[in-house]
């Protein structure tokens, strides 16, 4: 996926990090990915540890990290992924409101990729309640199908609007596509909480936070996709066809440093690695001074281009680059 602070291209300099910190053996050590998106960090992690927690307040991260880090056993699929790939398209809910065709009139998707959506939804909710897959797969299946779906959006990147005609990939045929995962030996912990209750009630070594940098609400960027994670009955809101959800205080500018300081005070864990940018709601002079309040700081940084909407259906829109910081804790006992 596209997503807006994907570590994908930053996973190898936070590898390098917390080996360099914490040392090169972590087959002992608990690791957390508290705001985990869509779990590249945990992704990365989950060979090397003993255990990964991975927690996200948005319903749609929960299901893709209840696939690509709860699950580690191997999932005979391919039955299933066929199957549903078979299926004649149904109108349903994403059809009626956020497809061409569809009485809501809003062009998320073509009308034939709405219908195979609602289509294989709907089957993967009925092998669930008529127990024909168990929960490893039903979360593999939902997870191909969130994935899969985004590949066809007719979106720049995001879901706080669609574009007004069908883009070349928005115009494709939907393919259920499997959403491979790393076997494991180890159980891994997934959660769907807001991250500063679920610290108090965790541990572990290794602590990774990348929370929201700016107002911008995940929420509201990527709501479509909880929509069909849930595929629940509400009534959607305004243009884009919003769906109530969780705003969270790290988009708050007058609430992100108490809230923040807030979870570092309560984080029971050795080892603190915040991923933050130069354009952030905190400084990086208010966020060192409430890490080093704590233990022995630390900084690192690094220049990447950062996330910008697709240029085929934006044209104003330029790569620039901003400076990732790393900010590094070693807490006090």
């Amino acid at each position: 996926m596209n997503y807006i602070g994907s570590k994908n291209r930053l996973s190898k300099f936070i590898k390098d990090a917390i080996y360099d910190t914490v040392g090169s053996n972590l087959s002992n050590s608990v690791f957390c990915d508290l705001f985990a998106g869509t779990g590249i960090v945990g992704r990365t992690l989950k060979p090397l540890v003993k255990q990964v927690i991975a927690n996200d307040m948005e319903y749609y991260s929960y299901v893709l990290n209840r696939n690509y880090i709860g699950n580690i056993e191997k999932i005979d699929y391919s039955e299933y992924i066929n199957e549903l790939n078979e299926l004649d398209g149904e109108h349903g809910f994403i059809f009626d409101n956020y497809c061409e065709g569809g009485k809501s009139q809003r062009l998320y998707f073509s009308s034939e990729n709405g219908k195979k959506i609602d289509a294989i939804r709907k089957k993967i909710e009925l092998w669930k309640v008529s127990e024909k897959i168990n929960e490893d797969l039903y979360f593999y299946l939902l997870a191909s199908l969130i994935e899969s779906a985004d590949k066809v959006a007719n979106t720049a990147s995001v879901y706080g609007a669609y574009l007004k005609k069908l883009k070349k990939s928005a115009q494709k045929n939907f393919l259920l596509q499997p959403a491979n995962y790393t076997y494991s030996n180890n159980k891994h912990l997934v959660y769907n909480e807001d991250a500063n209750t679920l610290m108090k009630k965790i541990k572990g070594d290794i602590l990774y936070l990348d929370p929201p940098y700016n107002a911008r609400q995940y929420g509201a960027n990527y709501h479509l996709l909880t929509t069909i994670a849930k595929y629940d009955n509400f009534i959607p809101k305004g243009k884009t066809g919003l769906r109530t959800y969780n705003r969270s205080s790290y988009c708050k500018k007058n609430e992100v440093r108490k809230t923040f300081e807030d979870l570092i005070k309560n984080a029971n864990f050795k080892y603190i690695f915040l991923s933050y940018n130069n354009e952030g709601l905190m400084s990086k002079n208010e966020v060192s001074s409430i890490m080093s309040a704590y233990g022995k700081y630390s900084l690192r940084t690094t220049n990447y281009q950062r996330f910008k909407a697709d240029k085929t259906e934006n044209r104003n829109h330029k790569a620039t680059s901003t400076v990732e910081y790393l900010h590094i804790l070693e807490k006090n006992e």
